[in-house]
């Protein structure tokens, strides 16, 4: 969370993986957009410092549960985008690398979090609000931030090459 200290995590990363394996440790993030690019640099930078390898994974669900008026708990799908761009924003400007994404999804056609190319409203969640526990992403949602996440890391790793643009974006 936004609330780690980054001396705190090399101290648990010293604990948990004392012979500093790789493969040993993910780090998961979840802070919301803003705290991300505050917040994520100097957890990163302490990482690193220490010569600790760990895998980055940005968990954008958690920190975005907001409540609808009729009371149902809902995400929202920019707030989601956001946070996965900050994510992968910062780990650019830090030279590090994003290790993986975790998100809530369904292959259905829910209708749990706002947002998205279909622009569910809060008022749309009522029609096929399905989930026992917590809001997740349609299969339409998923897609689009698929496509958007496999279009970033195909620019990063053809950044020295001119590429075509696209329409999806994180």
């Amino acid at each position: 969370s936004d609330k780690m200290d980054p001396n705190e995590l090399v101290k648990l990363i010293d604990i948990l993986n004392p012979k500093n394996k790789s493969g040993r440790i993910t780090v998961i993030v979840r802070m919301g957009a803003e705290n991300m690019r505050v917040k994520l640099p100097h957890l990163i930078r302490a990482v690193r410092g220490a010569g600790q390898v760990v895998t980055w994974v940005s968990d954008p669900m958690h920190g975005n549960t907001i409540k609808a008026p009729s009371g149902l708990k809902t995400r929202s799908f920019d707030s989601i985008r956001a946070e996965l761009r900050a994510f992968f924003d910062v780990h650019e400007q830090e030279g590090s690398y994003p290790g993986g994404v975790h998100l809530e999804m369904t292959g259905q056609n829910v209708t749990e979090c706002v947002g998205g190319s279909r622009t569910i409203t809060f008022d749309d969640l009522s029609s096929r609000y399905h989930t026992h526990c917590d809001p997740r992403l349609n299969a339409s949602q998923s897609l689009e931030l698929a496509f958007a996440i496999a279009e970033r890391l195909r620019k990063r790793r053809l950044k020295s090459t001119p590429s075509l643009s696209s329409s999806f974006t994180i």
